[in-house]
Formats: C-alpha cells, structure tokens, sequence
C-alpha cells in the first residue's frame, strides 16, 4: 500500500484506532472519508477536513446506501478500512448472559465488513492500486476467555483476510490485516489495561510499518508478536494464562 495519494473509506473510524490513523493518513496527503453513527461526531469531524457519512455497520441497507454515495462522491476510492467493532465480556453459564452479546457481536465484527467489502469491491477492481485492510487482533492467536465471541470474530477475520487475498491475487487488490495488540482506545477496559499500548504509539508504528513493507500482508506492531505466534514458538499455554490472569 502506497500511504500517500489514496482516497480512504474507514467506516467506524470516528473514534480509537481508526482516527487515530484517519489523522496520519490526511496529514500524509490522503482524502479521508469517515464513517459512523453519531451525527454530532461527523459534524465536528467534517470542520477538521475529513469527508463523513452517517453508516450503520450492523444495517445492510445503510451499509450499501452510504457506500454507495461515498462511491458517487470520491469515483477515485481505492481504499477500504473496516474499523467498526465491539468488544463485550459474556458469562456463557446460561444462554441469558451471552446469547444477545454473540450475536450483536458477530454482526458487528464479521459481518459488518464483509458487508462493506460487498457494497466497495467492485469499485475497488476499477482502480489501478486498490486497498483493503481488514482489523483483526492479537486475541485472535490468543483469546481473552471473558471476551470469547469477540476473539472468535476476530479469529475468523484473519481466516477471511487470508482467502480473500488469495481469490483477489488477479486483480489490483492488495489486501492487508492489521494485527493490534491491546491499545488503550477505551474498547473494553483497555484504558485500565496496564500492558496497553497507548494509542498514538501504535497509529504511529503502523504508519511507519504501512510505509517501510508496502507489499506487507499482514501489520504486526512488536507487542502483538507474543500473541501472534505463541503458538509458532511452543508458549502458548503460558501466553493463555498470562492473557487470563491464571496461574
């Protein structure tokens, strides 16, 4: 991915991580276009320069609706960022205290940008260079047990990303995954999380990944490393358990 130049869908990008780059990649010369739910969010983030659409991730209609307009808007859309997640502990005791939180969550997660992959892709094969960075995370190699539906999700992305970058090797389509470690964003309880990451540390060392390994198929900052290949190395019990809390 050339990080300079692109025209940049990031749906859920309003807030966390996803800002956080939206800032790096505008200030880098990119045309941003920010996707999310809350009005007042998008009104104070058009005033900063980006581009903004009111998009329900977890609604196919308005997914295919904003997109589409994003699409009439910039016709030079060469980059899809799926940023939108959730993260919500569950009890899997009895179907009361995790069912509902399952289900928002694959929605959410899984679903939400294989939709939006939907409503850009053929848009995307229009372009000379196109990109898509899917989000997956260091829980995916190495789950946090009270967050399983979300580790799962995020399991299933790296799966997804790695197929479809097969399937789409003949077209102009580079698709990248990006791996964050625990980043102090306010997902979950990261902010109390003293292994966090803070957050602009992270942005920063994406960029630098993004602009050194441009043929780079997945962004693994250092810190998502342990997780990453804990099992590769023959740790992956002891990463569990610190992970958890166990001993």
């Amino acid at each position: 991915m050339n990080i300079t130049g692109n025209t940049i869908f990031i749906p859920g990008g309003t807030s966390g991580i996803g800002l956080a780059l939206a800032h790096r990649f505008k200030d880098r010369g990119n045309t941003v276009v920010l996707g999310g739910r809350r009005t007042e969010v998008l009104d104070q983030l058009r005033e900063q320069g980006f581009g903004t659409i009111r998009i329900d991730t977890t609604d196919p209609r308005s997914v295919t609706d904003a997109t589409a307009q994003v699409i009439a808007q910039h016709p030079d859309l060469n980059c899809l960022i799926a940023m939108a997640g959730v993260m919500l502990p569950e009890d899997w005791h009895q179907p009361e205290t995790f069912l509902e939180t399952a289900e928002t969550t694959v929605t959410t997660n899984l679903l939400g940008p294989i939709r939006l992959i939907a409503a850009c892709i053929e848009q995307l094969q229009t372009q000379q260079s196109s990109t898509i960075v899917t989000v997956s995370s260091g829980l995916a190699s190495v789950p946090l047990a009270r967050t399983a539906t979300y580790c799962a999700s995020k399991a299933a992305i790296h799966s997804l990303s790695q197929g479809i970058r097969q399937q789409l090797a003949d077209t102009s389509v580079q698709v990248i995954e990006l791996v964050p470690p625990v980043v102090a964003t306010g997902l979950g309880d990261t902010a109390a999380n003293p292994r966090a990451l803070p957050l602009d540390d992270f942005a920063d060392n994406v960029i630098d990944l993004l602009a050194t390994q441009p043929d780079a198929h997945e962004i693994l900052v250092e810190q998502v490393k342990l997780q990453r290949y804990a099992e590769h190395r023959g740790d992956y019990e002891k990463v569990f358990n610190m992970i958890n809390g166990l001993h």
